[in-house]
């Protein structure tokens, strides 16, 4: 059966080998039924994403796919017009020569850095599109607009045109500002001057006028300008250190190496008197590998490999003398741009909700349109009629509501920034604060967000003895014996121990191997403060007693390991591009030369070192990395794996060592070859790998090493706050699984009466199946995952393992890449629809910021690109805790109520004007117009209307005590189309009240209906806004009785609208105060019952 339906399916049309391949899996496995996956696509296995797409897929009509198909086709040409206005060039590998122009010369793009966003032509254009593309303000646009035709004239075209060319005008002026800002910063970097080595002598030129081939001096703590390769420094050890925080956000200082060539020479100038050039690969985004060569072809040629470390890429900062490079790369083709990516601009779902209601209240302005001329008869122009009803009706949804929120979030940032609680916060967006009050998924980093990032070293093993903190002075005493015997040549530690000591001898030469080991493995350089004076080898010696050391390296292990080493004796004091020196514990100095290294990766896992000891001549073959990879390179054991497991059941990182003694024979041959592989162009990364891993054979296994990452302040009680708040966390990490359980475990991300299940690592679609099914057994269990069994089940079962993860109360995935937290966020927000927020610390944090809904960075040891990146940034992970449960409460909270009472302002003077209407034989005819129409939102209630952000209803103590009160926020009650129609009727019985009280009780003077109904329509705002209120604060007092004096005083400056005569009787102020007292007495008694028989959450607390 098999065979017939291979044979069908390879005769068919549309044969697709994956395809295939797939099916014949399936129907070749010996699975038992159960065990076969249900979820199959009609050609064979489905893709990733169709689990998600399925619920929502349904079959189209004709009609529906003519417009796709029509839609489809207009796109398309779209792009295809672009792409021939734009003409964008493909990418090629280019050969730059030695200060001078090559034969074959090619326009490269020029050296100038634009973040603008408009010019002088676009700005208004692109400015009014993006404002009018809203329906809001669109609608209001076509309602100014319609003003101009007489006959559709309602009253002043300053009472339509003034409040839309406020918000836009506040619009332009924005944009123009941040434009102007961006075009001052890109001015200051563009004209930033360098010095640029020519045939003729130093010139200065300007950044932006930097070209490929210019060979361009970088001092020390300047920025580079452009992508170069390092061609000479004046370090005299031929090699200098770069800052790269603000390229990969990493702040550890950078390794970079001069072209052996042009360092040798003996001045700059002498560069032009050679005859060489540097071929470079094609301009790419990966910062961290670079494939080029430089050859010299004056007289014998001669060609030396280029890569990332004789690299100078643009936005770093050279920390260390004075860099001379060779420019290959400019603006759009440099790394640094390449790698800038511009985030989508994030709405929030607040504004999503108003969008909605915003549609809703048209919709109810075209049917109250509607209505009106079915009462007044399709008689005539009625379509004319229709439309000024429309208009009339227009002040339903309220033009105001988008100014209100706009200026509302920038009260909410400034707050934010300015609470003494959270010192240093900053937001960077301020379109988003009302989102942190509705988060349900919080996605974290573990390394530096919730440990600090600090690294203490706490364990070494050996084998059969183990040493930590508290036996480390017993350390330091084998040390002493082990480097006294070599210094004496009384013994060789490494040689075979007298049997009468055999115990004790062997432990002394296994920390003596050990130390060395960890003493010369690595990339770190000790930099001293008086760094730029020459000192003899014995003030060497001492330097560390007189002047302070630091540790540069590009890892904080790296650090923690050879500052262990120096507090037991064995201590690093110099090291430059070829040399390294050691100090004993009896101040004896050691030199060893560098013949190779071998830098960490993080698809190798492991780093290495090639040295020769100077006093011996034997050369040492040391390497480090991590267990998954160094278990098969080192010797049979029987206790590495055992003892990485408790290390890292204790939250330590481990690093295991290994050792191989090399021959002159052997380090010849593999340097040959080498060497030979760093020249290849073509794939010399896997090439350059396999001879390395020629020589990872059969190593000796030293020792194993903890490192302890401390948690960060107050993780405990934060977590257990935010968890209480109603939100799930999920830990994302690329740490080792055991690591990962054990910071879940310490920082109480798994509750005390949880428990853990740890998926099974899968590598196909049937292990993922029976592993699910498993899963599926479990209850409230914390899920640990790896990252590569992730993909597995989001490849066959997206759906399915999303349905059980979600209900899981927390989530750790570990070896985690950046691109899959990124994917992971995408994946939550699509299935569950809730909202998502990340926290990280470090550059391989930014994609998942910028992918969840509230992205928040933390200011920490590996640099500000992610809080860069990030909407709100933070300096502690504690602060989160406030800026969620405080801050995105209120704001949530304080945003819902000003836009309730902003659509209520509106619906209540249209609800007047319909009965206005309908009385007086439903004319079109606007009640109130010219001044009143526009002091009614601005002067005699926009203050206390929009005082409601600092509105309140519990302080900050108490929702920090009560965290639980946060999770009513998420059912989105607030904004939920129960409370909107609730406002609606408030306003349609409030306006009716306010309508036919001035009818009835003022039935003999209609000539002052304006007066009397825009009295009670104030002072009944006034209150309402007052009954509202849940904690006063002393502006909201002033605001009230402020606009009631400045509406009383127009009274009398207005003649044409109030008459002075009439307004000043006693009959008008006590049937005023009678109507407002009917339309808002019943809501205060249906407040006060409310709050008596089904009080919220916040008010039980307040009492």
């Amino acid at each position: 059966m098999a065979d017939e339906l291979s044979v069908h399916i390879r005769g068919s049309d549309h044969f697709n080998p994956i395809q295939y391949q797939g099916i014949n899996r399936l129907i070749s496995d010996d699975s038992p039924q159960d065990e076969v996956p249900l979820m199959m696509h009609e050609d064979g296995f489905e893709s990733e994403n169709d689990s998600l797409t399925r619920k929502g897929v349904k079959k189209q009509g004709c009609l529906s796919r003519l417009l796709c198909c029509s839609w489809e086709c207009c796109f398309c040409c779209c792009i295809s017009i672009k792409n021939c206005l734009t003409r964008s060039k493909e990418l090629q590998p280019r050969t730059v020569w030695l200060g001078h122009k090559g034969p074959h010369e090619e326009k490269y793009p020029p050296n100038k850095i634009r973040n603008q966003k408009y010019n002088i032509i676009t700005f208004l254009p692109l400015v009014l599109f993006n404002q009018f593309k809203y329906f809001l303000n669109f609608y209001f646009l076509l309602v100014a607009l319609s003003q101009f035709v007489p006959s559709l004239r309602i009253g002043y075209l300053y009472t339509y045109w003034a409040p839309l060319g406020f918000v836009i005008f506040v619009t332009v002026c924005r944009e123009a500002l941040d434009d102007l800002r961006r075009f001052r910063r890109d001015k200051e970097v563009n004209s930033q001057k360098y010095k640029k080595l020519t045939r003729k002598g130093i010139v200065e030129v300007p950044s932006s006028e930097i070209q490929v081939s210019d060979l361009i001096y970088v001092e020390k703590n300047q920025r580079v300008p452009a992508d170069m390769i390092f061609m000479r420094t004046t370090e005299k050890n031929g090699s200098c250190f770069i800052r790269t925080d603000q390229l990969d956000g990493e702040t550890d200082w950078k390794l970079r190496l001069a072209v052996s060539q042009c360092q040798a020479l003996p001045k700059d100038e002498d560069m032009f008197d050679i005859e060489a050039h540097v071929f470079a690969e094609k301009p790419q985004k990966a910062i961290h590998n670079f494939v080029g060569t430089f050859t010299r072809s004056d007289g014998m040629t001669q060609q030396d490999p280029l890569a990332i470390e004789n690299t100078l890429w643009a936005n770093t900062v050279v920390a260390s003398g004075t860099a001379l490079g060779l420019v290959v790369y400019t603006g759009r083709e440099s790394r640094a741009v390449m790698n800038t990516s511009y985030p989508h601009s994030k709405i929030g779902l607040l504004d999503e909700e108003l969008n909605n209601q915003t549609k809703v209240l048209f919709i109810g302005t075209l049917v109250l349109s509607i209505v009106m001329i079915a009462l007044k008869g399709f008689d005539g122009p009625w379509y004319r009629y229709f439309f000024r009803y429309v208009l009339l009706f227009s002040s339903i949804i309220p033009l105001s509501l988008r100014v209100n929120l706009d200026m509302g979030k920038i009260v909410y940032s400034l707050l934010i920034q300015r609470d003494k609680d959270i010192p240093d916060t900053v937001v960077r967006t301020t379109t988003i604060p009302e989102e942190l009050g509705r988060v349900s998924y919080l996605l974290s980093d573990k390394t530096g967000t919730l440990t600090e990032n600090t690294m203490i070293f706490k364990k070494l093993h050996l084998g059969t003895v183990a040493f930590g903190q508290e036996s480390m002075d017993e350390m330091s005493a084998h040390l002493l014996t082990a480097f006294s015997q070599t210094k004496h040549g009384t013994s060789t530690p490494g040689a075979t121990p007298a049997r009468k000591s055999t115990t004790r001898r062997t432990v002394v030469t296994r920390c003596y191997e050990a130390v060395k080991a960890i003493a010369l493995c690595h990339n770190v350089t000790p930099v001293y403060e008086d760094d730029d004076v020459e000192m003899s080898e014995t003030v060497e010696a001492d330097r560390d007693q007189n002047v302070n050391v630091v540790y540069q390296a590009s890892s904080p292990d790296e650090v923690a390991l050879v500052s262990w080493t120096e507090s037991v004796g064995v201590a690093l004091v110099k090291r430059d591009l070829t040399t390294m020196q050691l100090r004993t514990p009896q101040g004896e100095l050691i030199l060893y030369t560098i013949l190779q290294i071998f830098p960490f990766t993080s698809e190798s896992k492991r780093m290495g070192i090639i040295v020769r000891e100077e006093k011996t001549g034997s050369i040492l073959f040391y390497m480090k990395g991590a267990d998954t990879v160094m278990g098969s390179i080192v010797q049979y054991n029987d206790w590495l794996e055992e003892e990485c497991g408790n290390m890292a059941r204790e939250g330590l990182r481990t690093l295991v060592v290994g050792k191989k003694k090399l021959t002159e024979d052997q380090y010849s041959d593999f340097e040959s070859r080498y060497n030979h592989a760093k020249l290849s162009m073509i794939d010399r990364a896997s090439k350059v790998a396999a001879v390395i891993e020629s020589l990872e054979r059969d190593m000796e296994l030293l020792c194993l090493t903890g490192v302890e990452d401390k948690l960060q302040q107050d993780v405990r009680p934060t977590l257990e706050l935010l968890r209480n708040a109603g939100i799930k966390i999920w830990m994302l990490t690329g740490d080792k699984l055991e690591t990962a359980t054990c910071i879940a475990k310490s920082s109480r991300l798994v509750g005390r009466t949880q428990d853990i299940y740890t998926f099974k690592n899968i590598a196909n679609r049937s292990e993922a199946h029976l592993e699910l099914n498993a899963f599926r057994k479990k209850s409230d269990n914390v899920l640990v995952i790896l990252g590569d069994s992730l993909d597995v089940c989001l490849r066959y079962y997206e759906h399915e393992f999303m349905e059980l993860a979600v209900q899981c109360p927390a989530v750790v995935v570990c070896r985690c890449s950046p691109t899959q937290k990124a994917s992971i966020v995408h994946l939550i927000r699509t299935h569950t629809g809730k909202r998502t927020c990340a926290i990280g610390d470090g550059g391989n944090d930014v994609s998942m910021i910028q992918a969840a809904n509230v992205g928040v960075g933390i200011v920490g040891k590996e640099g500000k690109h992610a809080s860069l990146a990030a909407d709100f940034s933070i300096t502690q992970f504690k602060h989160l805790g406030s800026l969620l449960i405080v801050h995105g409460r209120n704001s949530y909270k304080r945003s819902a109520a000003l836009s309730q009472f902003v659509m209520h302002r509106g619906l209540i003077i249209s609800t007047m004007q319909a009965i206005f209407s309908s009385v007086f034989y439903f004319s079109s005819v606007a009640l109130y117009q010219g001044i009143l129409t526009v002091g009614y939102v601005t002067a005699y209630t926009m203050l206390p209307v929009f005082l409601l952000v600092l509105d309140q209803d519990v302080n900050a103590e108490t929702a920090m005590l009560y965290p639980e009160l946060y999770k009513d926020l998420l059912k989105g009650r607030e904004l939920s189309f129960k409370m909107f129609f609730i406002w609606v009727l408030i306003s349609i019985f409030q306006g009716g009240a306010i309508m036919y009280g001035a009818l009835w009780l003022f039935s003999g003077e209609f000539i002052h209906i304006v007066a009397i109904s825009f009295t009670a329509l104030i002072i009944t705002e006034l209150l309402m806004v007052a009954l509202t209120i849940r904690t006063w604060h002393w502006l909201m007092a002033v605001a009230e009785l402020l606009s009631l004096c400045v509406y009383v005083a127009s009274l009398f400056i207005f003649d044409e609208y109030f008459d002075r005569e009439f307004i000043t009787t006693w009959p008008f102020w006590w049937k005023v105060t009678v109507i407002t007292l009917f339309s808002c007495v019943p809501l205060y008694i249906l407040k006060y019952l409310r709050k008596k028989f089904s009080p919220p959450s916040y008010s039980k607390l307040s009492e």
